[in-house]
Order: C-alpha cells, then structure tokens, then sequence
C-alpha cells in the first residue's frame, strides 16, 4: 500500500523561506514520478513543480526562480524549496506520487505567508 505524507509546512513572512518534505513508502517503482500541488482557499488545485523518476524537474511559471524541488533517493523523499515567499503562496500543499499507473496523494500540509 502506498504511502505518501508531507511535512515541513507552517508561517513565514513575506520574502521567508520554508521547506517541504514528502516521503512515499509501498511504491512499486522507485524513484516515482513525484509532483507538488497547491490549493488556496476558493480555488482549485493547481501544480507546482514536479520531479520525474530521472529527476527531471518542471515548475508553474508563478513559482519558477523561487522554487525548487529536489530528490533523496536513499530516503525515497522529495523536497520542496520555497524562497522569496509571498502571501499569494498561501495555501495547503499536496505531494503527489505516480506508481505503477494509479496516483496517490498526501493529505496535504498548510503554508501561511503573512506580516
């Protein structure tokens, strides 16, 4: 059964930083293909930047510059690096992990950006 959990979120001011961490356990492929979403209050979820199994990395234009994701491959984790912060960044942010054909979520963390 796979597994995927985030930690690492919280507050930070505007121009903070924060790092995410997502770990996934039971996949039948390892590395996965490994992806982070966000969503905001009222609004739908939206992608953030993703890590392929080569770890190939793709970000949203809104996040790009300010973002990284990057891969432990001993701890089968991925990171989310998150600097210049902006209150518009407020949100609850989804690990998300491609296995065998299915996708499987975490439960999500929350990020507050605010003075």
């Amino acid at each position: 059964q796979v597994q995927v959990v985030e930690s690492g979120g919280g507050w930070a001011q505007p121009g903070g930083s924060l790092r995410l961490s997502c770990v996934a356990s039971g996949t039948v492929f390892s590395p996965s293909n490994m992806a982070w979403y966000r969503q905001a209050p009222g609004l739908q979820r939206e992608l953030v930047a993703t890590i392929t199994s080569s770890d190939m990395t793709n970000y949203a234009d809104f996040v790009r510059g300010r973002i990284t994701v990057s891969r432990d491959r001993a701890k089968n984790t991925i990171y989310l690096q998150m600097n210049l912060l902006k209150p518009e960044d407020t949100a609850v942010y989804y690990c998300n992990v491609e296995d065998y054909g299915e996708n499987y979520w975490g439960s999500g963390i929350l990020v507050t950006v605010s003075s």
